[in-house]
C-alpha cells in the first residue's frame, strides 16, 4: 500500500488541533478525519502495522509543511505535527 494522495483541511486552531487530513491508498482506499496537532498528546487511533502507519504519518507532514511553508512564508511552523497514526 501507498499513500497516493493527501488532502489538508485547516480549522480554527483549539487545543493544539490546526487542521484534519484525509488519504487515499494505492487510489483506491479514501481514509479522512486524521487529526492535525500542534502538540502530540497521544494516538486518536492505532495502526495494525507499523509501516503503512508511518507512511500515512509521513505523507501527511511532508504535504502539512509544503502547504505551510505556501500560505505562511516567513513564518516557523516546525511545532505542528501530524497525530500519531
Amino acid at each position: 500500500m501507498h499513500v497516493t494522495e493527501v488532502d489538508i483541511a485547516f480549522v480554527k486552531p483549539k487545543d493544539g488541533l490546526v487542521a484534519f487530513a484525509s488519504v487515499v491508498f494505492d487510489d483506491q482506499i479514501f481514509l479522512s478525519g486524521i487529526a492535525v496537532h500542534q502538540k502530540l498528546v497521544g494516538c486518536l487511533f492505532r495502526r495494525i502495522r507499523k509501516p503503512i502507519g508511518l507512511a500515512i504519518e509521513q505523507a501527511i507532514f511532508d504535504k502539512l509543511k509544503d502547504v505551510m511553508s505556501k500560505r505562511d512564508v516567513g513564518h516557523d511552523r516546525s511545532d505542528v505535527r501530524p497525530a500519531s497514526v
